[in-house]
């Protein structure tokens, strides 16, 4: 499911037009962002919970040259799983 079908099932289950269905997508994902760059974590029950993870620099090398590269620090969001969502997943 892409962003678009999201939009479309919300709009089709709470009898909305498309661009109400829209908007809210829009503000839970602008929201969610919003917390993971101020270094927050979201967590929804039965879902999942999303985290910044930090990675320290290190010397990396370029596949296609084989020359050494230095890779700088960065930080990435991170999904863990919920139990119950696995469990459905899982069967």
């Amino acid at each position: 499911m892409n962003k678009s079908e999201l939009v479309e099932a919300l709009a089709e289950a709470q009898d909305l037009t498309y661009k109400k269905s829209e908007e809210i997508v829009n503000i839970v994902f602008e929201s969610m962002a919003g917390e993971l760059i101020k270094g927050g974590r979201i967590e929804i029950r039965g879902f999942g919970s999303f985290v910044v993870k930090d990675y320290k620099a290190y010397m990396g090398r370029n596949p296609k040259t084989g020359e050494v590269i230095h890779v700088k620090p960065k930080k990435l969001p991170f999904f863990k799983v919920g139990k119950e969502l696995r469990e459905r997943v899982d069967g």
